[in-house]
């Protein structure tokens, strides 16, 4: 059987983010996972501001991997960018951790928390559980207060965050199961549920959010399965000014 590519995008151009061997890790026996990075856009990904500059590269990765025959892709950060613009370039899956991680979180418990970086980043999730058609299942968005570029300086300081963060929405919130807000928490999954165990609340799923993607983009090969061409057709072909690196990568006239 012919072996199955995956690619996992990271949308930013920081070092702290998008380790190419853990992606390697995540394949199987009938997939590869490679990763790749934007050349333009921003260090890390903490506003819609930055999410909007972070989207132009990122769709032209996302047509080039189809070009080159992945048959899947993933992208690398919990806002998602360019994942809905992109279904409208490529037929293969394009998948984002933020959507994905929200919806096997609503098949694994009743209600879920996000535990992400700062609190400037509650509203934007609660406005992609709304998109999602998840807004009455998000029963809170709480934050570490520790920026995206600083949460590799201290990991023991972020994992007692985590737990303290997650503890507090289980039992204050009301949450039944826990989503890492941010791709850049990668790891920290197991010692979460370990923390979670000591403070009296066994049995809490902990998502995360790349390694679920992965897995859930492997699923979707597996079954045959991409996004509707109904829900995102193919972008119009007009001309569009001012983004001359895509030019390779946009539908006919519009270029």
């Amino acid at each position: 059987m012919e072996r199955r590519r995956i690619r996992v995008i990271t949308p930013v151009t920081g070092d702290a983010l998008g380790d190419a061997a853990f992606a390697r890790s995540l394949g199987d026996v009938s997939t590869d996972v490679d990763l790749v990075q934007v050349q333009r856009g921003p260090a890390s990904i903490e506003c819609e501001f930055e999410h909007s500059i972070a989207v132009p590269d990122t769709l032209r990765l996302i047509v080039e991997a189809e070009r080159e025959g992945v048959d899947a892709v993933v992208v690398d950060c919990m806002a998602d960018p360019g994942v809905r613009p992109g279904r409208e370039l490529v037929q293969i899956p394009v998948l984002g951790p933020g959507e994905t991680s929200m919806h096997v979180a609503c098949l694994l418990g009743h209600r879920f928390s996000i535990v992400t970086t700062e609190p400037r980043s509650v509203p934007e999730f609660e406005n992609q559980a709304r998109v999602a058609g998840l807004g009455d299942r998000l029963a809170s968005v709480r934050s570490v207060d520790i920026p995206v570029l600083d949460l590799a300086a201290d990991p023991q300081a972020l994992l007692a965050a985590l737990v303290d963060e997650s503890v507090a929405a289980i039992g204050a919130d009301g949450a039944h199961v826990i989503v890492f807000g941010c791709t850049g928490m990668l790891g920290f999954a197991d010692g979460v549920r370990e923390g979670l165990v000591v403070r009296g609340f066994p049995g809490i799923p902990v998502i995360d959010p790349v390694p679920v993607t992965v897995r859930a983009a492997q699923a979707l090969l597996a079954c045959g399965l991409t996004h509707s061409a109904r829900t995102w057709p193919p972008a119009p072909a007009k001309r569009i000014d001012g983004y001359e690196f895509l030019t390779d990568v946009l539908p006919e006239g519009a270029r």
